[in-house]
């Protein structure tokens, strides 16, 4: 029997949980092409959402065509240019012999080249001159806009892991130039989105930054505790097994509503089920999870020096006043300033967050092992 919870993969149908709200103000701006911006941590749930609205919208309006472009592995502006050009081509048509006079008609002063693939995810991959793109990239950045007019059809750009154009070179000139040129389209919209929020708070908060005000900032929160009880209580129910809300309200205590650990919990706890689970099975599969990803956590924890290491135990320790001469000096922390310094490094390793004073761990089974098998507290 196929499992009821899924994580590690878009969540679609009924495997897809609440978020309605998300969903319908998503669905909107992609039907009214308005730009969006999604932000929350790793693992929240950012592309089921997206994947969601965009299947819904899809529905709405028969002419919207979606491109799904990710930056995970993108580092420089060469990949980028590449990544857009190809995703868009492949919307564009669902015939290759299309899609090359396309290709041909939009983009002939590069000469692109189109490799034919046996794998049906990549399908192809478009390759161009980088020189002359680099000379003329408006071409490429106006591709899905010059399409878009000439097949009477709008474009969604969905773009994730949009923070890593951050590591580009010249990152603010580059962000200046896509602005510049997207902010000017009038067929396509862009919905950028990423996991690490403090950078993409940076690139669409700051009054500084190119992308200030760009379009509609979406912070996607938690799934609240009684949604996913009910959820729960239903997936196991579809597939003759039991829960009771006690045990379902468990799963997304132990996870701190963690979408992708609630969803996995729950599928640890469904396999050692025969017909009802009870409060031990959960509490069993939770003890397992996480000694199942001690040796990554062994390896995380690994790299945090001595300082960042006692700040996390402060922190573990519900310290409040975390730069006071007296924490400093009970965890060996140095300065105050240090302190800063150890801040920003936890957040720009993903270890925590900090949204209004308040410090999160950003992986709830991390944060449990620490304090049960590091510490030992």
């Amino acid at each position: 029997m196929k499992t009821p919870f899924t994580f590690g993969k878009i969540a679609i149908d009924k495997d897809f949980t609440d978020r309605e709200k998300e969903t319908e103000r998503l669905t909107r701006n992609f039907v009214s092409l308005t730009h969006t911006i999604l932000i929350s941590p790793r693992r929240w749930g950012k592309s089921s959402l997206v994947t969601k609205a965009s299947n819904i919208a899809a529905e709405k309006n028969k002419s919207l065509r979606f491109s799904f472009i990710d930056l995970n592995n993108v580092r420089t502006e060469e990949q980028f240019y590449q990544n857009l050009a190809t995703e868009v081509l492949k919307v564009s048509s669902g015939r290759i012999e299309t899609i090359m006079n396309t290709a041909k008609k939009f983009l002939g002063s590069f000469i692109p080249t189109i490799t034919i693939s046996p794998d049906p995810e990549s399908s192809f991959q478009l390759g161009v001159d980088w020189k002359e793109v680099k000379r003329q990239p408006s071409e490429i950045l106006n591709l899905a806009e010059k399409i878009a007019i000439n097949s009477r059809t709008n474009y969604i750009v969905c773009i994730d892991e949009f923070q890593n154009i951050s590591e580009f070179e010249n990152p603010e000139a580059f962000q200046k130039m896509l602005r510049a040129h997207w902010q000017k389209h009038q067929n396509v919209s862009y919905c950028l989105y990423g996991s690490k929020r403090h950078m993409l708070m940076k690139v669409f908060t700051s009054p500084s930054m190119p992308f200030y005000k760009f379009g509609d900032i979406v912070f996607l929160e938690k799934i609240p505790a009684p949604d996913w009880i009910k959820f729960i209580a239903g997936r196991f129910t579809e597939t003759g097994k039991s829960i009771g809300n006690d045990e379902a309200a468990l799963i997304a205590e132990l996870t701190e509503c963690h979408s992708y650990y609630v969803q996995q919990l729950a599928q640890q706890s469904w396999l050692r089920t025969q017909r009802n689970c009870n409060r031990n099975i959960v509490i069993e599969a939770f003890e397992d999870l996480v000694l199942q990803l001690s040796m990554l956590f062994q390896t995380i924890t690994g790299e945090l020096n001595n300082n960042q290491l006692n700040f996390l135990k402060a922190v573990l320790n519900k310290v409040e006043q975390l730069s006071s001469v007296s924490t400093i000096t009970e965890y060996q922390l140095g300065t105050s300033a240090n302190v800063l310094k150890i801040k920003k490094a936890l957040i720009n390793k993903e270890i925590i967050d900090i949204q209004n004073d308040v410090i999160e761990f950003l992986d709830p089974l991390y944060k449990y092992w620490l304090r049960k098998y590091f510490f030992k507290l």
